[in-house]
């Protein structure tokens, strides 16, 4: 077999990168720590006891129940005794500014390929790619490009999230009934329509699943950012690795997942609320209705279909 020299052509293109690119990744990094910075400062401001309450009241919209509002009052109070605040709203901020970045590049894609045939084969090869690649391997051009520090950990964690939004979504816009898009045709409406008004609606619950994975994967990636200088509670529990410090590992390790089970339970409890209100929005007609005088039941003529 010939000696192919794989890794001088990948040194090339990262060089020719950096030295045609460089503008182009000094404003994207600047732009992209000026958002985690504005997102890091909007969790820190208020005094934890307020963010408290306002992630309790989250859970408690999101459930309508007690129970779950409850745990995570605890939950987020047990992380204030540890002194992992900080540590927390820091990978917080880096987690919620790399999902919305995942979810804005992943939903679009994911419309394109499950409108075009072509869009979708040339998508699948590429997300096969990356969601195979192992995690580690992410982080090696985003510090060649970026440097040592929180930048290379959103990139790489937006790259490694983007996957599900877009493998969801096209999956919920392809399981949308012919039959409704046929009769949408029937009426009069428009592509741009159809796609607004009847398959993204009735998608949705796929959708939501997928930006839940993203927020996952993203959390999952943070954590591991911490080995280039990533900061919050990966940084914790690389330091402690290194230092052998069993006991901050472990107060790290568990705030990373409580915030993990936090955001997964919120976000899902979400699609749950939207997919629930679809369905009594499109639930059918009963077959009899009962008169008010005797409770009899009188037959319904079916609506036109």
């Amino acid at each position: 077999m010939p000696d192919l020299p794989v890794d001088t052509w990948v040194e090339s293109a990262v060089r020719f990168l950096q030295e045609h690119f460089s503008g182009v990744f000094d404003v994207a990094s600047t732009l992209i720590l000026q958002l985690v910075d504005a997102t890091y400062f909007l969790l820190i401001r208020p005094h934890p006891l307020v963010l408290l309450a306002f992630f309790t009241a989250l859970a408690w919209l999101a459930t309508r129940r007690w129970q779950p509002p409850l745990i995570a009052c605890l939950a987020f109070l047990l992380i204030q005794s540890m002194a992992m605040w900080t540590a927390t709203m820091q990978t917080l901020a880096v987690v919620i500014v790399a999902a919305v970045a995942a979810v804005a590049v992943g939903i679009p894609l994911g419309i394109a390929a499950a409108r075009s045939t072509r869009v979708s084969a040339g998508v699948r090869p590429l997300l096969d790619f990356m969601q195979t690649l192992p995690v580690f391997v992410y982080l090696l051009p985003a510090v060649f490009f970026f440097g040592i520090g929180v930048m290379p950990g959103v990139v790489a964690t937006t790259v490694f999230a983007i996957p599900p939004a877009v493998r969801l979504t096209e999956l919920g816009i392809r399981q949308v009934d012919a039959e409704i898009i046929e009769a949408a045709h029937a009426f009069g409406s428009r592509s741009r329509q159809i796609l607004r008004e009847v398959q993204l609606p009735l998608a949705m619950p796929t959708i939501m699943a997928g930006v839940n994975q993203v927020i996952m994967m993203a959390l999952s990636m943070v954590v591991i950012a911490g080995m280039v200088g990533g900061g919050g509670l990966g940084a914790v529990v690389v330091e402690a690795v290194t230092q052998l410090d069993i006991g901050r590992g472990f107060e790290g390790g568990l705030s990373v997942v409580i915030l993990a089970i936090y955001l997964d339970r919120v976000s899902a409890a979400f699609s749950d609320r939207r997919g629930r209100a679809r369905r009594r929005r499109t639930r059918p007609l009963p077959d009899s209705v009962p008169t008010p005088e005797e409770g009899l039941l009188i037959p319904v003529a079916p609506a036109p279909k």
